[in-house]
Order: structure tokens, then C-alpha cells, then sequence
């Protein structure tokens, strides 16, 4: 048979869209191996995550993502907004929707800006209790391991936080593995390092966990790095993130809101 595809990107964080809005397309226990299969870069489509699109019982849409690893992610801040992308160019949805994911409904209002469509993400508030995610050590909100302290904070995924002088310097391959399999996080942890870059912006650089390399960018990490530098009284309630795929600007007024980019790289089918 023969599976329509769209190939969609969020500051480089790149997904591929399986429409899943009227009938289901790849049957459940299958979604897993299929993402595996399709998301290699070598032998598939390659992307960062296969994003399935069906109707909410609850809200008007609702996301499923599964990773290249076979794991399905709680959220993804890059992926919502490409899903959004793809619903509002089908029709699906106007200006605004609701979105069920595995952390919970996400409110977002889209539109077009001078061709270029950009989304306004309300995301869960960020988390530091205990209780969502162990964090054990010398301070309340950070564990100590090697030379660094590890902020533990949870976005709807799980998130460690690692300020640093250098993102540029950071051998993120070696680095970030221990603090994403380390045991205080029960269910892993993407990790983001971080550089304070101006008095409300930063530069990030996210190891994924589900990928198990680094991305582009991460929504999620974004908003975790954010509410982190925020925490710490080192910036204010707007911080401009700059990802290594482009720019997201992050909105702690009144809850947590995230915005930024979509774009449409492609569509296609698979002889499946």
C-alpha cells in the first residue's frame, strides 16, 4: 500500500506527519517499529520523530509522537508546531485549537506573518518539585555530578539543565549521555547546556533523549532552559532562545508560552 507522508521541520527539528484525522493509517502496535524504520537517514525518510495527527475525543486535535528509538515522547514544543502547521494548511483548524498530547491539552494560536507561519505555544508551567522529577544533592532544584550542577526541570518531558561559559565548546556527545541515563531521572532526561548570550537571551544546545544524539533544536528544552535562567533570577519573564536551528522566544508571564516557526520541507508516499 501506499502511505501519504509530510515532511515537516521546526528550527531544524524535523518530523515526519502521517494524517491520521479521519481513519488510522498505521495500526497501533506497528507505530513504533515504523518510526525506527522511517526516521533513519540512511535508509528511510530521516527525521527526528514520526508526529501522528488524529482527531481528541477532548480538544479538537490530539498528537502522537514516536521516536527513532521506538520510544513515544510525553511532548515536543517543535513537533506541535509543525502539527499545527500541517492541520491549519489542511483545513483542520483556524487561528487556534487545543492539541491533546501525552503531558496534557496545549493551547496555540497560529498564523501567517509575511508568508512565513509562526505559532504561539501555551505549554504546562515548568516543574521543579521533587516529585516530578527526583533531583537529589546540594541544592533544591539541582543535582551535583562531575564539575557540573544539573537542574532538573520538567516541560512536559523531562529536562537537565547545565549552564555553561560555551555552548560552542561543549563535547556534547561524551558530555551529555551520563546526565540523560543518570538514575535520579527515572525515565531519562533530554539535556540542554546553556549560555547566557545578553541580558534576556540565551544559547542552547539540546542531546535528546528518543533520538539519543543532538538536535537542532527543542522546544521543550527551550522552555526548561529558560524557566531555569528565570528561576535563578538571571533573567527576566521574556527570554529569546537561540537553538542551533534558529531562534524561539520564550514567555514566562501568566503560565509558560513559547513561540516560533513551522515550515513544510516536503510530502510524499511510502511503498509500504
Amino acid at each position: 500500500m501506499e502511505i501519504p507522508f509530510t515532511k515537516l521541520q521546526g528550527n531544524g527539528n524535523d518530523f515526519v506527519l502521517i494524517d491520521e484525522y479521519e481513519k488510522t493509517v498505521i495500526p497501533d502496535d506497528m507505530k513504533a517499529r515504523f518510526a525506527a524504520t522511517y526516521c533513519d537517514r540512511r535508509f528511510g525518510i530521516g527525521a527526528d520523530g514520526i508526529l501522528y495527527l488524529m482527531k481528541s475525543a477532548t480538544g479538537t486535535l490530539r498528537m502522537r509522537i514516536l521516536q527513532p528509538d521506538e520510544s513515544e515522547a510525553e511532548m515536543c514544543g517543535n513537533g506541535i508546531r509543525c502539527l499545527a502547521k500541517y492541520a491549519f494548511d489542511a483545513g483542520y483548524v483556524k487561528g487556534s485549537c487545543t492539541i491533546d498530547t501525552l503531558a496534557g491539552p496545549v493551547g496555540i494560536e497560529m498564523a501567517y506573518r509575511e508568508d512565513s507561519f509562526v505559532a504561539t505555544i501555551s505549554m504546562s508551567t515548568p516543574k521543579f518539585n521533587r516529585s516530578e522529577i527526583p533531583a537529589r544533592g546540594d541544592g533544591e532544584y539541582k543535582e551535583h555530578i562531575g564539575i557540573f550542577d544539573v537542574y532538573a526541570v520538567n516541560t512536559g518531558v523531562p529536562h537537565a539543565v547545565v549552564l555553561v561559559d560555551d555552548v560552542g565548546s561543549v563535547n556534547i556527545d561524551s558530555l551529555a549521555p551520563p546526565i540523560r541515563h543518570h538514575e535520579s531521572f527515572v525515565n531519562g532526561a533530554n539535556v540542554n547546556f546553556v549560555q547566557k548570550t545578553g541580558e534576556d537571551s540565551i544559547k542552547i544546545r539540546t542531546f535528546e533523549r528518543g533520538v539519543e544524539g543532538e538536535t537542532l533544536s527543542c522546544g521543550t528544552g527551550a522552555m526548561a532552559s529558560a524557566a531555569v535562567i528565570h528561576h535563578l533570577g538571571q533573567m527576566g519573564e521574556t527570554v529569546n532562545v537561540e537553538t542551533e536551528g534558529g531562534p524561539l522566544v520564550i514567555y514566562l508571564k501568566d503560565g509558560a508560552k513559547m513561540e516560533g516557526p513551522a515550515e513544510t520541507v516536503f510530502t510524499g508516499k511510502i511503498s509500504y
